[in-house]
């Protein structure tokens, strides 16, 4: 009847995600030059995710050079020599752990490297990595920074140095990784009119758990991004064909995506359990928003028609699919 309640319903979904499923590895190197800034070359490509922020952030932690001295570079096979490219949520858990074992290498390769203009003994190097420089135990006040250890490094290599070292670099190949376990748990609530299937998405409230958190603004991006897909997939995307199988939902005037303006501010609640599996803690983020939005809001509309006896619809759960199942659940 006209002017009727809207209907409210509240989903709640949780699971567990697998990250890393095949135990891919990956190779990771760190390289200083001799005017003091560092490249970090990874297999793990990136296409939004936040790895150049992420990877040149675990660099400049090992090595204090400052994050504006870092550039991150992937998906050159003329400069990266080979890695396992991105999938299966595992970039940070994977990419992550071999940029931080290239900035060891690099960093024990760099005392070898100090020791010989100190002249002195590689166990005597101190690196204090707070102020990025390297000097001999007991004799903090002569130092030197990683500008001068390449340089010296490339000074040795035009001489053709014995140890084969030419450039400042440490490179680290993990051979193969075992999965980590992301959980998490969604609540979305929603309001329908029953008088035109239309669905009107209040709230979603996300709680993921991605073991240790590196950099809260891109986790964040990457979930919420996650939710609206999740979104996506329950009310609006929809690929339709006519009976010939061609497609007609060939434009984004067709084939419907959410904006800010069909979609709630998501709340995140945070939840930090370390994994021992990897030396960061962390676990993958990539998809876990898409996994517990999904469900949870698909579940958020059937508690609004549980009433009416619905038990399923089909996604995407459109104002028309709503409508009918009102009209026919009245019958």
């Amino acid at each position: 009847a006209a002017g009727e309640a809207p209907l409210l319903g509240i989903g709640v979904s949780t699971y567990v995600e697998v990250t890393n499923p095949l135990g891919a590895g990956e190779h990771g190197s760190v390289e200083v030059r001799p005017d003091g800034t560092a490249v970090v070359r990874t297999g793990s490509s990136a296409h939004g995710q936040g790895h150049h922020t992420a990877f040149a952030m675990i660099a400049s932690s090992q090595t204090g050079i400052p994050l504006d001295h870092i550039t991150v570079r992937h998906g050159d096979t003329d400069d990266v020599v080979r890695g396992g490219g991105t999938g299966g949520s595992k970039s940070l858990q994977l990419g992550g752990t071999a940029v931080m074992g290239a900035a060891e290498v690099l960093v024990d390769r760099a005392r070898e490297a100090a020791a010989d203009l100190f002249e002195a003994a590689t166990g005597d190097v101190v690196f204090d990595v707070g102020r990025a420089t390297f000097h001999v135990a007991g004799t903090p006040a002569k130092e030197v920074g990683w500008a001068e250890v390449a340089a010296h490094v490339a000074d040795r290599a035009a001489d053709g140095p014995p140890d084969g070292l030419s450039v400042l670099r440490g490179d680290t190949d993990l051979p193969g990784a075992t999965p980590t376990f992301p959980f998490g748990a969604h609540v979305a609530v929603v309001e329908i009119d029953p008088e035109t299937g239309a669905v009107d998405y209040l709230r979603h409230v996300a709680c993921d758990d991605a073991g240790r958190i590196l950099n809260p603004t891109l986790v964040e991006g990457q979930v919420h991004g996650g939710i609206a897909q999740g979104a996506a997939q329950v009310l609006f995307e929809h690929m339709a064909y006519d009976q010939a199988g061609n497609p007609v939902t060939v434009t984004l005037g067709d084939y419907l995506m959410p904006s800010a303006a069909e979609l709630p501010n998501f709340e995140r609640v945070v939840s930090e359990t370390e994994t021992p599996i990897n030396p960061l803690g962390a676990k993958g983020i990539g998809e876990s928003g898409t996994i517990g939005a999904t469900p949870a809001l698909q579940s958020a509309v059937i508690d609004a028609l549980a009433y009416l006896g619905v038990r399923h619809l089909d996604m995407p759960m459109t104002p028309e699919r709503v409508w009918r199942a009102i009209e026919d659940a009245a019958g």
